[in-house]
């Protein structure tokens, strides 16, 4: 579990070139959107933890895309004595290394789904890959939800044809308010804890992070020019407020952030530039 660990490394490396082709793909929509105005750019901001490690932020607000963060963080250290207790292969030893990359896309447009995505590999006393992809919509199009959908069972498929379903119960589960008693938006995948085979479960996880890039940017494009109304953007505001209380509350991604000293700044990225309650 060294930080030279040929493993480690590829993992955490892939996440960076996944980083900076999303980025450019979103780079790319705006300069289409806007041909004649200042290009909009994502502002990337180091973060260094105490303990071990860092990231970067990668964070654009654009004419597109209001609020859109795709952030990679590589960790290392001690998990504290309570936390450890709650991640497999901690309890014995605190020591973990976890490497991953995280997007949230909250979109200008109410008809332009807001989108997350997250994959990463953590290595405690055991090693396992996770994460996901779910759409958020504002007003949900069967269409866009189709097509997402689509795009992660095609990701799913080559490795077991059964996976998808399995995976998309687990988001539809995941992502849910309990307390709202309703779904955080159309769903996606989730999966977790996957090591049965570290070459298999990797090239998995590549497929999911591929059929994102693929797919989202085609949605976006699909929806950027479609008028709203304020009546629109006012559904946007109180479906944003369901976002902030879904991460805050029971989003298991800003825990392990939170209470393993990451950048809150990083961690909370997932959060709305605004957002309302009725």
């Amino acid at each position: 579990m060294r930080d030279d660990d040929e493993r480690c490394n590829r993992a955490s490396t892939w996440f960076e070139a996944l980083r900076d082709r999303i980025c450019q793909a979103f780079e790319a929509i705006e300069d289409e959107y806007a041909p004649d105005e200042a290009p909009m750019r994502f502002e990337r901001r180091p973060w260094q933890r105490e303990g071990g490690g860092g990231g970067i932020m990668a964070l654009m607000h654009g004419r597109v895309f209001e609020k859109v963060g795709v952030n990679v963080s590589t960790v290392h250290g001690k998990f504290a004595p309570e936390f450890a207790k709650a991640i497999p292969g901690a309890a014995e030893d605190p020591s973990f290394w976890a490497s991953g990359i995280s997007l949230v896309a909250h979109m200008v447009n109410p008809h332009v789904p807001p989108a997350h995505m997250n994959t990463r590999h953590i290595v405690t006393t055991r090693r396992w890959f996770g994460g996901g992809a779910d759409l958020n919509s504002i007003i949900p199009i069967t269409e866009d939800t189709a097509d997402f959908h689509l795009a992660l069972q095609d990701a799913c498929d080559p490795f077991d044809p059964e996976r998808y379903a399995r995976y998309k119960a687990w988001a539809d589960d995941y992502f849910f308010i309990p307390h709202r008693g309703e779904a955080r938006g159309e769903g996606g995948i989730f999966y977790d804890y996957l090591e049965d085979d570290f070459e298999r479960d990797f090239a998995f996880t590549k497929s999911v992070g591929e059929a994102f890039l693929d797919v989202y940017p085609r949605i976006v494009r699909r929806r950027m020019h479609t008028p709203w109304t304020e009546a629109d953007k006012q559904l946007q505001a109180v479906k944003r407020g369901r976002y902030v209380e879904f991460n805050l509350v029971y989003d298991r991604g800003t825990q392990f952030g939170l209470k393993t000293g990451g950048n809150p700044e990083a961690v909370l990225m997932s959060l709305p530039p605004s957002a309302a309650w009725p």
